[in-house]
């Protein structure tokens, strides 16, 4: 943190206006302060190493030195936690970019309302806020998957919860567990809406799982990743001869949507000591509660350690209920779960 106990942000965009408007928004909090604004990445870089920040706000699509090309430079010579300001138009874009070591994204108002703008200032001052937290240099980096055949029963359910960090997060996991691509793996990550088909299509891409955006309605299978659709719940309900995905829309007293809490609960309710639920990065408490209902059926909770989350909020906040029985670090987690589900086959 700055001097004076100030969180300060260097805003990189191309649109003078953008720039503008991201530092009233970020000025309006006494704790943030705005060093600078560069109108390119080349200029961004260059203002980086000149007044290290602690926070950069990017735009991926900027003249001369753009969004990629920054954020490799950045992480190798100056490695400080950037969070990418992008459009619904290129949301594919932002996976890229979490991928090269962005912290975290944010998607711009489709309008510009004055509600809209209000709900970007509140998640930009949590985000920025929650950015003084990365060690430098933090990321997470996927070192590529095996595609191996789908075959046999559905031996076990994953339930997994992630906010910020936790694409790459998700990712990671599923390459390690991608040397038993049996089990069934349900994923809540805090996300807007209109980006999680894009972050199941991406993951889709890495094999051996079938990745997609859960439906309503959708039938358990083994081999198959269901990503919470954004905006919206993610749960599993038993059928009787099947297990089903439900997709119900949030409530007035839901503060996340998808909520990992909502999930962890279904997955208890069903599945019982066989329920497993693992808690990855993420700012806040979201799965907290759920944890102690998978515990109390008699499942396993398992969450990322303090080491390699990028933000240990959610799984800090897991494992002070009591309820988590193992502690990982990210690249042991996908084998560990390989192995698991070889014992239970």
């Amino acid at each position: 943190m700055s001097e004076r106990g100030t969180v300060s942000v260097l805003v990189i965009d191309d649109s003078a206006h953008n720039r503008h408007t991201l530092t009233t928004l970020l000025e309006s909090a006494p704790d943030v302060r705005v060093l600078d604004r560069a109108a390119d990445g080349e200029e961004g870089l260059k203002k980086v190493l000149e007044l290290k920040p602690d926070v950069v706000t990017l735009d991926l699509e900027m003249p001369k030195l753009g969004g990629y090309t920054f954020l490799r430079l950045l992480m190798r010579t100056a490695p400080t936690p950037v969070i990418v300001i992008s459009s619904y138009a290129h949301r594919s874009d932002v996976f890229k970019a979490l991928e090269l070591g962005a912290f975290d994204f944010i998607a711009k108002p489709a309008r510009g309302t004055s509600e809209e703008l209000e709900s970007l200032r509140v998640e930009l001052l949590d985000k920025v806020r929650a950015a003084l937290h990365v060690r430098p240099g933090q990321r997470h980096v996927s070192p590529g998957a095996r595609a191996l055949a789908v075959a046999g029963e559905l031996p076990l359910v994953v339930a997994i919860g992630a906010s910020t960090g936790g694409p790459p997060a998700v990712q990671r996991v599923l390459e390690g567990l991608a040397a038993e691509p049996t089990p069934c793996v349900l994923v809540s990550q805090h996300m807007p809406a209109q980006f999680t088909r894009a972050f199941a299509d991406r993951l889709d891409r890495i094999g051996p799982f079938t990745v997609t955006e859960a439906s309503e309605g959708d039938v358990v299978q083994p081999g198959h990743v269901y990503i919470a659709p954004g905006g919206r719940h993610l749960v599993v309900v038993d059928r009787g001869t099947r297990l089903e995905l439900h997709t119900p829309p949030p409530t007035p007293v839901d503060k996340y949507a998808p909520s990992v809490d909502r999930l962890f609960t279904s997955v208890a309710q069903v599945l019982g000591p066989r329920a497993l639920a693992v808690v990855l990065t993420g700012m806040g408490a979201d799965g907290a509660l759920g944890a102690r209902e998978v515990q109390r059926a008699g499942g396993e909770v398992w969450a990322e350690s303090e080491e390699t989350a990028v933000v240990y909020g959610m799984p800090g906040e897991a494992v002070a209920t009591g309820a988590v029985k193992r502690v990982l670090r990210l690249g042991e987690i996908g084998p560990a779960l390989a192995s698991l589900a070889r014992r239970r086959r």
